[in-house]
């Protein structure tokens, strides 16, 4: 079996961290001046290496696989898992001068765990460090977050999840269309575990080594972009039938409509953007392909396009309700008929 695409691409050293150089720089620094704190709260979206910058540190400490310590709090929550945990920081390390533990998700913990966890990074062992990562800084008790440092992470932009994907399918051996990346991309929702999933997905399916836009719409049940813009065209027109023959039509193609709807949402914000903040225009015609770009150009251009922030506001809301509807190209049906001024 194929080693996962997210696991055999994590980097392995310092320099290897994509997108987080105001983190890595901080902790090199603490390194090389003999800094290192003894509790690190690393906050963050799921899929921006938090996990992974921690077992980077943890091995730039020169901290072996026998002091070195992972513990996901999602099914090690409770107060004797920690417990558990404080018996065994007191104990000297194997073969390191630090024991480090990494704690994910440690959201998850009860609030037993979260105060027996608190008696151990209040006096702390001078051989024990602690990183704790979690993707829901608000569910971790105020006194536990003001014993760490703490370091936001961020999401990566598209730019950089396309060019990850460009990397990778080189490394593979595989070639990636430029629009084939731009969807990967957008898809990933900001996590590189995610743009790695898909790609790892679209090689599976490709016969020839060559990764295109078709494959990777086929294997996460994207509309072809052309569906998408003649939805728009129709709002544009406030034609109504043809907006919702547009989503008949996704229906029928069996695609997710929350894809549908996130890839709508894109192109309205990339229009507004284009006819509100020139200075953008740059960094988005590196986002899509060639041809959306002269697409969404000519609607930002166009005095009679009527694309602003109340018909985005209500997509927005539409997407949020596709979750809950019955049917989920529903809501998206509801927001034609209103826009476009059919309603009966």
């Amino acid at each position: 079996m194929a080693e996962a695409l997210y696991r055999k691409y994590r980097p392995g050293g310092f320099d290897e961290v994509i997108g987080q150089e105001h983190i890595v720089q901080t902790l090199k620094n603490a390194i090389v001046h003999d800094r290192v704190g003894h509790a690190y709260l690393f906050v963050g979206p799921r899929g921006t290496g938090k996990t992974s910058v921690a077992r980077i540190l943890a091995k730039a400490l020169d901290t072996s696989e026998t002091d070195l310590y992972e513990i996901d709090a999602a099914s090690n929550r409770g107060i004797d898992d920690i417990r558990l945990l404080r018996e065994g920081v007191a104990a000297v390390p194997f073969e390191s001068a630090r024991k480090v533990y990494i704690i994910d998700e440690v959201h998850m913990l009860t609030k037993e765990a979260f105060n027996a966890l608190l008696k151990t990074l209040e006096e702390p062992p001078q051989h024990a460090v602690f990183i704790l990562a979690t993707t829901e800084l608000e569910k971790v008790p105020e006194t536990v977050v003001s014993r760490c440092q703490v370091f936001g992470f961020k999401q990566p932009s598209q730019g950089i999840l396309k060019e990850v994907a460009e990397r990778i399918s080189k490394k593979e051996g595989f070639t990636i269309e430029p629009p084939a990346a731009e969807l990967v991309a957008l898809l990933a929702d900001g996590s590189y575990r995610d743009a790695q999933g898909i790609l790892q997905k679209a090689m599976g399916l490709s016969a020839d080594m060559k990764i295109t836009l078709s494959e990777v719409e086929r294997i996460t049940g994207s509309p072809k972009g052309a569906l998408v813009n003649s939805f728009i065209e129709a709002l544009l027109q406030r034609d109504a039938a043809a907006g919702l023959l547009a989503l008949q039509k996704a229906v029928l193609q069996n695609i997710d409509m929350k894809i549908f709807a996130k890839l709508l949402l894109a192109k309205l914000r990339f229009i507004i953007l284009l006819r509100n903040a020139p200075a953008l225009v740059s960094a988005i015609k590196e986002e899509v392909s060639g041809e959306d770009f002269s697409f969404l150009k000519g609607l930002a251009a166009s005095k009679e396009a009527r694309i602003n922030s109340a018909l985005l506001l209500e997509f927005l809301d539409a997407f949020n309700l596709i979750g809950y509807a019955a049917l989920p190209h529903l809501p998206l049906e509801l927001s034609v008929i209103k826009l476009c001024g059919m309603e009966k």
